[in-house]
């Protein structure tokens, strides 16, 4: 699945961040149904807290996610996406409340919440959206968020559907979408080329072992990153002593 923000529009409900210490000040500029209703519910502000409040006709009016205290947050991370989690579907917009330092990062942790392992589904549970915060680079966030669900994706994939001809063909649509050059050297060919030791380790399996090389960005100073690709499988050859394990 990909990750994305809900486009700005007026039925985004209005989302209140309040911590244990504001909620009270924020309380006294509301009116008396209002704070009655968040008083009734037991929303005091606390982290993981999500309350909807309804307006005169009884529709959503605005919501509320608890944002705890300093020392509650310390310990962790991501602190919106726990909240996120118990509103119900829809848009929300943050109207108050989120400290600036801390948008993109709250923003990145709402839309990884949001990660559904949709590969086998027909349809894919609604979830509470939200409309990217002012003053974040959305793309940028974006971006982090769909390539950290692709990789969970490739790890939730079944061992079956998920070889190294899957992982080639997952990594050869990355490079097509983003303009990126790809070479992959499979089976013999490995021995060819001088790369022995994944012929070695994956010569048993009944679907061939593989190098996937890919190359993006402007020329300038590389930074080449390696990652080991494993797709278990039962027919590859251990080649250290138990020991070395």
């Amino acid at each position: 699945m990909s990750a994305e923000f809900a486009t700005p529009s007026a039925n985004a409900l209005p989302l209140h961040v309040l911590s244990e210490a504001a909620l009270e000040g924020w309380l006294a500029d509301q009116p008396g149904a209002v704070q009655a209703w968040v008083k009734a519910s037991g929303f005091s502000g606390g982290l993981g807290q999500a309350l909807v409040v309804p307006g005169e006709e009884g529709t959503p009016a605005l919501a509320l996610v608890g944002y705890g205290t300093e020392a509650a947050r310390r310990r962790g991370r991501f602190h919106l996406a726990a909240a996120a989690a118990k509103l119900p579907a829809g848009d929300y917009r943050i109207e108050s409340g989120l400290p600036e330092d801390q948008a993109a990062n709250e923003a990145l942790g709402w839309l990884l919440a949001g990660y559904r392992f949709d590969r086998y589904r027909d349809q894919t549970p609604l979830a509470a959206r939200l409309v990217a915060p002012e003053g974040i680079d959305a793309a940028q966030i974006t971006a982090l968020a769909t390539g950290e669900m692709l990789t969970r994706d490739l790890i939730n994939t079944p061992a079956s559907d998920m070889g190294p001809p899957d992982l080639e063909a997952a990594a050869r649509k990355l490079a097509e979408q983003h303009g990126a050059k790809i070479e992959v050297t499979t089976g013999d060919a490995l021995l060819e080329n001088n790369l022995p030791m994944i012929h070695t380790v994956g010569r048993a399996a009944d679907r061939a072992p593989r190098l996937i090389d890919m190359a993006w960005g402007d020329k300038g100073p590389k930074l080449t990153l390696v990652g080991k690709g494993v797709c278990f499988d039962t027919g590859g050859l251990n080649l250290k002593p138990g020991a070395s394990m």
